[in-house]
């Protein structure tokens, strides 16, 4: 149970681990399947085990919430679809996740749902889609154009009963974006981003404060064998430790790196919600505690992008995001991203010094 008192930089140190005298000061791997009937555990696919309850309570604690960890993060969006009936409609960005837009485009070709596809910072378009929608799926800040919704108004606007409104709140955190307290029903993170911080293990995670849905996501998780790893949950509840100091860094950085993104002449634009300068800056101040380490920006065609990412030595060429090391990609080069503008290049900053980051920058851009 968290302390009340405590702030979130130190429930993420404190929070979750063993309290009775004798006990391992961290949650210990349990590399176990099964369990003494006679005990509170049966079968980890079934019921828990101390190291993935750890992670649950560590996570769920940031947002005074319960957590259901997932071995993935596209497990955990997938537990979510998986709550829908048959012939459900749904609402997803236009600029979805392609994993996300995979898994709406496979069942709207199934006939098990229909999809609008809505921009993220439609507002409109949004509360349009609520008296229809089953799930409300919205990406804020959004992956990789770094939009982002207005939560709080979608959330209030008037929905069909019963519907679902879901935020993947990866690119922003809990310690960034409270969904829930926006008045979202599920808050949705990738934990091998920003909370496993080491680009190390694969982990997803899903809160609430509605205890039906906990039933259910649990239910979704055993039925479907999305439960986390023993090692992968260990791995992620040590890289929550330093989440908040990481983060901090890196965000300090991206701030600093944006702005000198904008001025060098090789880059046309700069996407990056801390800079006064975007479009989204002010709704990201009104709902959001920082603005994150996600910068994209864009040069001037496909084949500058294509040679700026493999220039660098320090920045690593490489997809994914929120781990210690700067990466980044040319989006557009993936699978499924063929909409994204052509020069575009994501770049997750980690915890380098940054003159060093820029340096590297300097060089790729030349």
């Amino acid at each position: 149970m968290r302390n009340d008192e405590w702030s979130d930089e130190t429930w993420l140190v404190s929070g979750g681990r063993p309290e009775a005298p004798g006990e391992p000061l961290n949650a210990p791997i349990v590399p176990a399947s099964n369990f003494e009937l006679d005990g509170g555990v049966l079968y980890a696919r079934t019921d828990t085990t101390p190291t993935w309850h750890a992670l649950e309570t560590v996570v769920g604690g940031l947002e005074q919430a319960e957590c259901v960890s997932f071995a993935s993060g596209m497990a955990a969006v997938s537990s979510v679809f998986a709550l829908l009936p048959a012939g459900a409609h749904i609402a997803v960005p236009a600029d979805c996740y392609q994993a996300t837009e995979g898994i709406a485009a496979e069942g709207e070709a199934q006939g098990r749902w229909t999809v609008d596809r809505i921009p993220t910072a439609d507002t409109d378009g949004w509360i349009a889609a609520l008296p229809s929608a089953d799930l409300v799926w919205v990406e804020s800040p959004s992956n990789p154009l770094l939009e982002v919704a207005e939560l709080a108004k979608i959330a209030g606007a008037a929905r069909k009963p019963g519907a679902l409104f879901a935020v993947d709140n990866t690119f922003a955190t809990a310690l960034l974006q409270r969904p829930l307290d926006l008045g979202a029903d599920l808050s949705v993170q990738s934990a091998t981003k920003f909370i496993g911080g080491h680009s190390d293990l694969l982990s997803g995670v899903v809160t609430t404060r509605s205890a039906d849905l906990v039933a259910r996501l649990r239910r979704s998780r055993t039925l479907h064998g999305g439960t986390p790893g023993a090692l992968e949950s260990y791995l992620a509840v040590r890289g929550a430790r330093t989440m908040a100091l990481r983060l901090e860094r890196a965000q300090a950085t991206a701030l600093e790196l944006a702005g000198r993104l904008a001025d060098h002449d090789a880059v046309h634009t700069v996407r990056y919600p801390g800079l006064p300068t975007d479009p989204n800056h002010q709704r990201a101040t009104q709902q959001m505690r920082g603005f994150g380490s996600i910068v994209s920006f864009e040069l001037g065609s496909y084949q500058a992008a294509h040679d700026a990412v493999r220039r660098t030595r320090l920045i690593r060429h490489a997809t994914s995001l929120g781990s210690v090391e700067s990466t980044m990609e040319q989006r557009a080069a993936l699978d499924g991203q063929e909409d994204v503008p052509p020069g575009l290049i994501r770049l997750s900053v980690g915890v380098e010094h940054v003159d060093d980051l820029w340096t590297d920058l300097r060089h790729a851009l030349a």
